[in-house]
């Protein structure tokens, strides 16, 4: 079990995009930023539906609820790509 606690800094404050690249600024004033193609929800969505996300889990999320895509910032921080899909399986 883990004894680690957020550190209140480590909260979002501001989500932008490059045409490649996530960048999440957080209240201590470090920019994280990552590939979007680390998160292939985000790098598929188009710039309306990037641009219409909100902060989550007592901020330490953020949510992009036209696309169903959620992250966080310790897995922001770890670099953490998104999990990989499940492969389908042909009927």
């Amino acid at each position: 079990m883990s004894s680690s606690h957020p550190n209140s800094g480590e909260r979002v404050r501001d989500v932008h995009f490059t045409e490649d690249t996530l960048a999440v600024d957080l209240l201590d004033g470090r920019t994280i930023i990552v590939p979007l193609t680390w998160y292939p929800r985000l790098l598929d969505a188009s710039v309306e539906q990037r641009s219409h996300w909100k902060i989550s889990g007592a901020g330490y999320g953020i949510h992009w609820p036209d696309i169903d895509e959620d992250l966080s910032t310790e897995g922001l921080l770890r670099g953490a790509p998104a999990a990989a899909q499940p492969v389908r399986l042909r009927q």
